[in-house]
């Protein structure tokens, strides 16, 4: 009987010391489901280059060059409840046509961060905050008048920052995030361009001569809701697209009229140096205003906003490093 009772004891140990909940032992884990914590860099430069040339053509043209040269930089960390990606990106292209100057034809400097925390390793949805901050690096013209520029370096510069929900299986390549409160600074610095109100910025009060009684606003703030998607898939062997879309809203300025930026890249590659790449960028901004001639002559109207759109299509080579 004695020996029964310490076999049964036995057996009993062992079948809760076996089980997959216990307090004393615990399943282990499959290697390849382990996700370590680690960072990831990554760096990119790009050239992309286009060319016409004609030499007793009888149909016309005219020479030209153009070149788009990027750098993009990358740290990303990632376990598995957190991940915080950054990246630090910059494009300045330029065109040349025969009998005419140099014009810039993209300019672009801009940093992001995005973070984001998940209670448990099943779930895909996470709290998150962004940051967003973009500028340009050189003045910006609307050619051939290069005498009074447009734009300058942070005028515009936009910022956004706020918080909420992001979802994705895999954030790098699936992204969904709704942000209820995005804080959005537009900044204009350039005294005549923060007098004229470009770019949306309460300009300067004049008195009946024209001379400036209050100088206008070099910062407008504004408090919204932001949506993004992002999503990067293989469209077929050695061709990549990357959809990336923002929409954002102001509570109290105009609260329902929609900003949206919309990128649309397909990334052709060659092989490992030499690639093509095809691109389409939507914008629509309610406070960048456009003008049109008055019936005064030198003088302007205003016109609203309207639809931008801009379309490249370029060869060249990319190196990681």
């Amino acid at each position: 009987m004695k020996k029964t009772l310490i076999a049964a004891f036995c057996m009993c140990l062992q079948f809760v010391f076996a089980q997959p909940d216990s307090l004393f032992i615990k399943p282990d884990t499959p290697k390849e489901d382990i996700v370590k914590p680690q960072w990831v860099q990554k760096n990119k430069a790009t050239i992309d280059l286009s060319e016409v040339a004609f030499v007793n053509w009888n149909a016309g043209g005219s020479n030209s060059i153009s070149g788009l040269i990027g750098i993009r930089s990358e740290a990303n960390y990632k376990d598995k409840y957190f991940f915080w990606n950054n990246n630090i990106a910059t494009r300045y292209g330029i065109n040349k046509q025969q009998s005419r100057e140099v014009r810039k034809t993209d300019d672009l400097f801009e940093v992001n961060s995005n973070i984001g925390y998940k209670p448990n390793e099943e779930s895909n949805w996470f709290y998150s905050a962004r940051l967003n901050f973009k500028t340009q690096l050189t003045n910006g013209y609307k050619y051939p008048n290069k005498d009074n520029p447009i734009s300058r370096l942070m005028a515009p510069g936009y910022l956004f920052f706020g918080g909420g929900m992001e979802y994705g299986k895999d954030i790098e390549e699936l992204s969904f995030y709704f942000s209820p409160i995005t804080l959005k600074a537009t900044f204009v610095l350039d005294e005549e361009l923060a007098n004229a109100g470009s770019f949306g910025v309460t300009p300067a009060v004049l008195d009946e001569n024209g001379n400036i009684i209050m100088e206008g606003d070099r910062v407008r703030n504004e408090v919204g809701i932001l949506v993004t998607n992002s999503y990067k898939m293989q469209v077929a062997e050695n061709i990549t697209m990357m959809h990336q879309v923002n929409l954002y809203t102001d509570y109290i300025n105009n609260f329902g009229n929609v900003d949206m930026d919309w990128r649309v890249d397909f990334d052709f590659k060659v092989n490992s140096f030499v690639r093509a790449t095809l691109g389409s960028h939507l914008k629509y901004d309610d406070d960048v205003k456009t003008s049109k001639p008055s019936e005064i002559e030198g003088e302007l109207d205003e016109a609203g906003a309207k639809i931008q759109w801009k379309q490249f299509l370029g060869v060249g080579f990319a190196v990681d490093f």
